[in-house]
């Protein structure tokens, strides 16, 4: 047989807390990952944000709020009575009571655990991203959407969504990390598919609910996504370098 070559190598060495891969294998360039990311999530709020901020309105905002109501009442929902309720309790889990309980839960098991890199740099990732997000907001001051009647209570500005965008940052974030010290692979996959389907409930859940344009919520998507991978590419980095 062919000797394997060193991506199949590296794909068969397991994951364990604070292991590099094996010598000899050429790393990606982590550092020059994390900074592009993190400039790609500030392009988007600048880029998308001052387009907002000059007033620009966008056809499919419009088009999909509408499609989530019924047809001749913009007070109600489309589906099941019991969906209203289900978008409610979903949308909680991007709020920030419930996210600063998650992040206060896993910076305490990591702990518990030792894996205090990884543990720092969740807590890293998660509070410079919800300031980011925070920050976006003020700047923007784009006002909620009145086109349908909001299901649930608002009260900040509405670009970019700050339940999409801190959930984006938070889960991913977390995930991403974990991922990083867990040693089966389909315990990793498992922890990344679940992120995705979390996080896409949130921020549909806000459109859903009529607080929030589309936009806003694939601001706060994109932005935390690529926030949470220029973080795990620095903790890829930080690996390296401490096993070097």
């Amino acid at each position: 047989m062919p000797p394997e070559s060193p991506l199949e190598q590296l794909a068969a060495t397991p994951a364990t807390p604070d292991q590099t891969a094996p010598g000899g294998i050429s790393h990606p360039p982590y550092v020059f990952i994390a900074l592009a990311a993190l400039a790609g999530a500030v392009l988007i709020v600048t880029l998308l944000g001052g387009t907002i901020a000059r007033g620009t309105q966008f056809d499919f905002d419009h088009a999909i709020m509408l499609a989530l109501r019924t047809p001749g009442d913009q007070s109600v929902p489309i589906g099941p009575s019991w969906l209203q309720g289900a978008m409610i309790d979903i949308t909680a889990l991007g709020g920030g009571t419930v996210l600063t309980l998650i992040v206060v839960l896993a910076l305490g098991f990591l702990v518990a655990c030792r894996h205090f890199l990884t543990a720092a740099l969740v807590l890293g990732g998660t509070v410079s991203g919800s300031l980011a997000i925070s920050l976006g907001k003020q700047l923007v001051g784009r006002d909620r959407p009145a086109l349908v009647d909001h299901l649930v209570e608002v009260a900040s500005a509405s670009f970019p969504s700050g339940h999409a965008g801190n959930s984006a940052i938070i889960y991913f974030t977390i995930t991403l990390m974990v991922m990083q010290i867990v040693p089966r692979a389909a315990a990793r996959w498992y922890l990344f598919g679940a992120t995705i389907v979390l996080v896409g409930l949130i921020g549909f859940s806000r459109v859903y609910l009529g607080v929030h344009w589309p936009s806003d919520v694939l601001a706060g998507w994109s932005a935390g996504i690529l926030w949470a991978f220029a973080w795990w590419a620095l903790g890829s980095w930080l690996r390296l370098r401490r096993h070097s």
